[in-house]
């Protein structure tokens, strides 16, 4: 028996989506040891949260291909037992002092996002509806479990990821889905360098420090400053807290500038930022060419957004459980079917693939079904028993 041609297309789009990954995390981790060369700086932070996004993006993959509801939904309950358990201070990394502050969005807003869209992609991907609605009733429950843990940030996103995932059940073009996606998430690091630089008007600016917090803004200044002065390799991996005043000056300070974009332009340059961006879209590109769904895709799209919005405004990519969960949930999401369990017509990007061979596929059958004339002479000298 021989593969549907456009199931052979998809795993070809599959391994070019696969090698993409693999060139732009290599590159991610190059760049960062070339920015340390020469320097007394720490690079094994982004070595290993590259190779935490790696694990759990093959482990997603592998799952996801055997038991993708159990798989999703085991991860959203340990997600959300983590999530309890970094407000106590269980959390590699975090504190709870640091956690629950006032305008901080740290690992447990980022755990609960995870864990609600690993119980919508769940979800979505169910096919029981009893199941759906208890899988969406946790989504619900990890975002009220935000609000005992006064994370108003943390509630939002994970509130959002719930009703994106709900409105993905009825679109069928994923590709708009995904752009909107990134769109948002541009905004949001954009917004975020415009604060930083004292661009936005005064009123919104006092808006948004008293959302942000004072501290986290000199913070944000202190990243700009010191990316404008090394534009192109920064200033090293993990030296932002000794060149930085005001987190120096800060007590119980994390060293961090609370900002992935802004701390990747302040330690390792443009070529660092443009490589942070080129992760991103390789997850989205990744979701728009999955085999799944479109609701599992959009929904897991939602998750990985919110998880970006978190990063751009906090410290959440500075925990490994944060990044091997974002790893695994694009795994999951974007598997491919069980051998036989598949078709070129669930796959909307090969859809097109799959049409323009089902004329011929019909002729063939409708002359494989008649027999030739030789076939009916022997027939008619050998009568059937």
């Amino acid at each position: 028996m021989t593969a549907p041609a456009g199931g052979y297309a998809a795993r070809e789009r599959g391994n070019a989506s696969d090698g993409a990954g693999a060139v732009i995390l290599a590159a991610c981790a190059i760049w960062s040891l070339v920015s340390a060369a020469g320097r007394e700086t720490r690079p094994e932070g982004v070595l290993l949260a590259l190779l935490a996004v790696a694990a759990g993006f093959a482990c997603g993959r592998i799952c996801g291909t055997l038991l993708p509801v159990a798989t999703a939904t085991a991860a959203a309950v340990a997600a959300l037992v983590v999530a309890l358990l970094s407000h106590s201070g269980g959390l590699p990394g975090a504190t709870a002092a640091v956690d629950i502050a006032p305008g901080h969005t740290g690992a447990a807003a980022a755990l609960l996002v995870l864990a609600a869209g690993a119980a919508c992609c769940a979800a979505a991907a169910a096919r029981r509806a009893p199941l759906r609605l208890a899988l969406r009733l946790l989504a619900f429950g990890t975002a009220c479990a935000a609000l005992t843990m006064r994370s108003v940030a943390g509630f939002v996103a994970a509130l959002g990821v719930l009703l994106c995932s709900l409105a993905a059940a009825r679109m069928r073009r994923r590709l708009l889905g995904l752009a909107g996606f990134a769109l948002a998430t541009a905004l949001v690091v954009g917004a975020s360098w415009a604060v930083a630089e004292e661009a936005l008007p005064d009123g919104l600016m006092i808006s948004l420090e008293g959302e942000l917090t004072g501290n986290r803004v000199l913070l944000w200044q202190d990243a700009v400053t010191l990316a404008k002065e090394h534009p192109v390799l920064g200033v090293g991996p993990d030296r932002f807290a000794e060149l930085s005043p005001t987190a120096r000056q800060t007590l119980r300070s994390d060293g961090k500038p609370h900002s992935a974009p802004l701390q990747q332009a302040a330690e390792q340059g443009v070529v660092g930022v443009t490589l942070l961006g080129a992760a991103f879209g390789w997850l989205l590109y990744v979701l728009w060419r999955s085999p799944r769904s479109t609701a599992v895709v959009l929904t897991a799209g939602a998750a990985l957004t919110a998880l970006a919005a978190l990063a751009s405004v906090g410290n959440a990519l500075s925990f490994t459980p944060v990044t091997a969960g974002a790893g695994l949930l694009a795994g999951l999401a974007s598997a491919r079917l069980p051998i036989g369990d598949g078709n070129a017509a669930s796959d909307p990007v090969g859809a097109a693939e799959g049409t323009r061979t089902e004329g011929h596929e019909d002729a063939g059958r409708s002359t494989r079904g008649k027999p030739t004339t030789a076939e009916r002479g022997s027939r008619a000298d050998h009568p059937p028993l």
